[in-house]
C-alpha cells in the first residue's frame, strides 16, 4: 500500500481559475488535485487532497495526518500562512515533513506577506512556480523519504 501524502488547502483556493487569474492563473483547484495524483502516483504515493476556508479544519487535518503517520503534508495554507501560530503548532506536532507552496511568489507582493509561520514550520518552502509548485513539492518529498531511508 503506498504511503499517503496529505495535500492541504486553505481559504479561498476553492476560487482557483475565476479568482484573480491575473495573479493565480486560470487552473482550476480539480486541475491542481488531477496533477497532484498523477504525480504522486509516479513517486509511489497515495493523497489525501483537501481545501478548507476554516482555520480549525485544516488544523484537524494536519493531527489526522500525524495519528495515520502521513508520508508527509504538502500545505498552500493561502492567507493563514501569514497569520496562524496555530497551524505553525500543529504542523510542528505533526511529526511528520512539511512543505510549504504558494502559487504566486509572496515575497513580490504585499509586505504583509512576506512573513510565513507556516515556513518556520516547514522543511522547505516553495512559491512562484504556478500550480507547478505542487508537484514540486511531491517530488521534493520523494526525494526527503528516499534520502532518509537510506541514512
Amino acid at each position: 500500500m503506498a504511503k499517503t501524502i496529505y495535500i492541504l488547502n486553505g481559504p479561498n483556493l476553492n476560487l482557483l481559475g475565476s479568482r484573480e487569474p491575473e495573479k493565480y492563473g486560470r487552473a482550476t483547484l480539480k486541475d491542481v488535485e488531477a496533477l497532484c495524483r498523477k504525480t504522486a502516483k509516479d513517486h509511489g504515493f497515495g493523497i489525501e487532497f483537501r481545501q478548507s476556508n476554516r482555520e480549525g479544519e485544516l488544523i484537524d487535518w494536519i493531527h489526522e495526518a500525524r495519528a495515520n503517520k502521513a508520508a508527509g503534508i504538502i500545505i498552500n495554507a493561502a492567507g493563514y500562512s501569514h497569520s496562524s501560530v496555530s497551524i505553525h503548532d500543529a504542523l510542528l506536532a505533526a511529526n511528520t515533513p512539511v512543505i510549504e507552496v504558494h502559487i504566486t511568489n509572496i515575497h513580490a507582493r504585499e509586505s504583509f506577506r512576506h512573513h510565513s509561520f507556516v515556513a518556520m514550520a516547514a522543511k522547505a518552502s516553495l512559491c512562484g512556480f504556478g500550480i507547478e509548485g505542487y508537484a514540486l513539492a511531491i517530488a521534493g518529498l520523494a526525494a526527503m523519504t528516499t534520502t532518509n531511508k537510506k541514512s
